[in-house]
Formats: structure tokens, sequence, C-alpha cells
């Protein structure tokens, strides 16, 4: 799946809480990704305060939609925390680390570990986390369903169900 990086990176700026910076990156966003365009055309119309407050109420904790994808796949059950390892063991494998206090799930780490490296591993093999993922934020009317529609666009058909 070459070709992504530029994509997999904006769509890890686009998942990430919004700071203050984020406005000052729109037009290079819309450019180097056309198909985030829905989510950068709903960022610079909309304060900063209300994108943060629309930011938490869509991907804060409780919510069947966190970003990130050892939930999707293990839910909330012991099981769960094995799933950080393999992703740990990914980044590993290519000299990354995490940055302090994230977890290597959280998919815009995942999905810059991809722009980086172009290791789609994480990517497929959680296909079907992404698929349900961007399922619930398409229902939900969110701008941030456009980022999961185009992250899922780059990865091959036949492999949302296929885990592990």
């Amino acid at each position: 799946m070459p070709g992504f990086a530029v994509l997999y990176q904006a769509a890890a700026l686009c998942l990430t809480y919004p700071d203050d910076g984020l406005r000052d990156r729109l037009p290079l966003l819309r450019e180097a990704a056309p198909q985030l365009r829905g989510f950068a055309d709903h960022a610079a119309v909309t304060t900063p305060p209300d994108l943060q407050a629309h930011y938490a109420e869509v991907f804060g904790s409780g919510t069947p939609r966190l970003l990130h994808l050892g939930w999707w796949g293990e839910g909330d059950t012991r099981r769960r925390a094995v799933s950080p390892a393999r992703f740990e063991e990914r980044y590993r494998a290519h000299g990354l680390e995490c940055a302090d206090g994230q977890r290597p799930d959280f998919l815009p780490a995942v999905l810059e570990l991809a722009s980086r490296t172009g290791d789609t591993g994480l990517l497929v093999e959680h296909h079907d986390a992404l698929e349900r993922l961007r399922s619930r934020l398409t229902a939900l009317g969110t701008p941030y369903a456009c980022v999961l529609d185009a992250v899922c666009a780059t990865l091959p058909p036949g492999t949302a169900g296929a885990r592990r």
C-alpha cells in the first residue's frame, strides 16, 4: 500500500485532539490529502473551543468510539491487556516507541507508524475495527467519519474481519 504515507499522517493529525495549531495546518492538510476535505472544511469554520468540545463528545472515554484499536478487538476484558503488547512489538521492530503516556493502539499513533515506515500491518489486521468505528462515526454524522472513510479506502478489500 505504498503512496498513502501523506494521507496516513494527515489522518493522524485529524484524529488527534485539536490543538491551537490545527487551524494553521488546514491549508496544507487540504492540499496534501484532498480526501480529508470534509473534515478540514468543518474544522475551518468551527471555533477551536467548539471543535475541542466536539472531539471530546465523539471520542471521550466511556464511548464505544474510542480511538484505541485494542478496545474494538478485545472489548473490556482481560485479553485487552495483551493487545497493546502486540502493538509495541511492531513499533520496536521499526526502532520506534510511543510517546510517554500514549497507548500504542491509539489510532493516530498507528497511522503515524504506517506513515513513517510503510508498515500497514496493524491497519490491515484491525480493518474490521476501523470499519466498525467508521460505521459509528457515520451514524453520528460527524465530520470525523470522512477521515475513517479515507483510511479504510486504502486497505485491501476482504481484510475486514481478518484478524490476527
